[in-house]
């Protein structure tokens, strides 16, 4: 207990004491000493009563009362309530302020932001940006439902997803088709959601016109590649023995050029593309493939394993999708595991079923591995981990931009799993969606595991 509200307590008490005392000196002198006290002390309990009326009634009245001044019990309690209130108000108007302060900055912003409900996806708050890039309006749209507001885009399904919906990075606007949003929802409470959409159109535009650009100069420069190459067809070294190593050099840079056209080429049209041709993939033809193409690049340099996981397990799957654009993400996998693993070392290939349904294929190489700092990046388009080992192997830095396309317009994943000096392990994760199944097992020429050696 502090010391003043002790002090306080003592001469409280004391007063009381000092009263019953004297209740009781004029009891004994008019002979009744008991009466005397009780009235007292019925006093003193009306008096107690009364002051706490008055504390109740200035807690319920929200006064701004000064204390009466004194030194009892009563009047500490009054100080102390008075300066508890004080303290209170001031931190009201502080976080009032802090929430004003907010609320001007949310609603300076230019992108729309909308406080959604989490049970009901209702609009409990939207900035003036929202009327521009959504259609809403603070506060007609208070209560209504996002799904309705927002139509025709679909975001039932992806509101559902709550935590694990992720970013639409290009969705038209509801208020004028041309305009192109981002929508990213932030859950920051357990009933509350954020909706936050910012106007893309123009880095869409800017991003198309980068794909045009790539997508036509690497149409052009295939004309001037094949003049080259038939030019460097009719020269025969034998002519020139000494121009051998020179023209060896012009046709592997020139088929490398040529390399990088069509990787872009491939990589354009993937981006251009919003859905892949539906078909029955093969998985059994498919590792067959796959095991041929490695086999062959290796040259006999690696142990090549090739495992089909869901045929050991008596239920083989298939994959639903296109084959063409499977077969180049795989094939590019498999060939930077082959390129970027020394000779003698081990290249798996297994197709397995997953916990949740569905089904991965996942290459395994025991090659250099990638350091942590670089898996980020590492599906960027030219991004290298070492440029004189991908230049070494002819290696265009375009094929796991070109797997993360094709896994995308699958609604797929790409997994990446490195350690430095022990290998390397890319995983394509697929939704049981996508599994389908497998037909005509007596006719399927992929064994449960398959394997070369060099």
């Amino acid at each position: 207990m502090p010391p003043r509200a002790r002090s306080a307590w003592t001469r409280t008490l004391g007063q009381l004491l000092l009263v019953l005392a004297i209740a009781a000196v004029v009891g004994v002198l008019v002979r009744h000493p008991w009466p005397v006290i009780t009235v007292a002390a019925l006093g003193i309990v009306a008096w107690h009563y009364w002051k706490l009326h008055g504390v109740l009634r200035r807690l319920t009245d929200r006064t701004r009362l000064q204390p009466p001044q004194g030194n009892g019990v009563w009047n500490e309690l009054d100080r102390l309530l008075h300066r508890s209130q004080a303290e209170m108000r001031t931190r009201k108007r502080r976080l009032v302020e802090m929430l004003r302060a907010y609320r001007a900055a949310a609603m300076a912003l230019p992108d729309a932001v909308v406080v959604l409900d989490r049970n009901s996806q209702r609009v409990q708050w939207c900035n003036p940006a929202a009327a521009t890039l959504l259609g809403l309006h603070y506060p007609r749209d208070l209560g209504a439902p996002l799904s309705e507001r927002l139509q025709p885009l679909s975001l039932a399904r992806w509101l559902a997803a709550g935590r694990n919906a992720e970013p639409l990075m290009d969705t038209p606007s509801p208020v004028d088709p041309d305009l192109r949003l981002s929508l990213r929802l932030i859950p920051y409470s357990d009933e509350l959601w954020l909706l936050v959409a910012r106007d893309v159109s123009k880095l869409m535009r800017l991003e198309q016109m980068r794909r045009d650009f790539v997508a036509n100069v690497s149409h052009e420069l295939r004309t001037p590649l094949t003049v080259v190459h038939g030019y460097l067809d009719l020269l025969d070294p034998a002519d020139q023995p000494e121009w051998a190593p020179m023209l060896a050099e012009m046709q592997r840079q020139s088929q490398r050029m040529t390399q990088l056209v069509e990787d872009l080429l491939t990589l354009s049209r993937l981006e251009a593309q919003e859905g892949v041709a539906e078909e029955h993939v093969g998985m059994a033809p498919m590792l067959n493939t796959l095991k041929r193409e490695a086999e062959a690049l290796s040259q006999g340099r690696h142990r090549v394993v090739v495992e089909d996981a869901t045929l050991a397990e008596g239920a083989p799957l298939d994959l639903w999708g296109s084959t063409k654009e499977l077969h180049s993400a795989f094939s590019n996998l498999v060939s930077n595991a082959v390129r970027y693993t020394p000779a003698g070392g081990t290249l798996r290939v297994r197709f397995a079923r997953e916990d949740h349904g569905g089904v991965v294929l996942a290459v395994t190489d025991s090659g250099y591995g990638i350091p942590a700092a670089h898996l980020p990046r590492i599906t960027e388009r030219f991004y290298r981990v070492s440029t004189s080992r991908s230049r070494e192997s002819g290696g265009t830095g375009l094929g796991l931009a070109i797997v993360k396309h094709v896994l995308n317009l699958h609604q797929a994943r790409l997994s990446i799993d490195s350690e430095v000096g022990r290998g390397s392990t890319f995983a394509c994760h697929f939704l049981a969606e996508r599994t389908l199944p497998r037909d005509g097992l007596d006719d399927a020429p992929a064994p449960a595991e398959a394997e070369s050696s060099p």
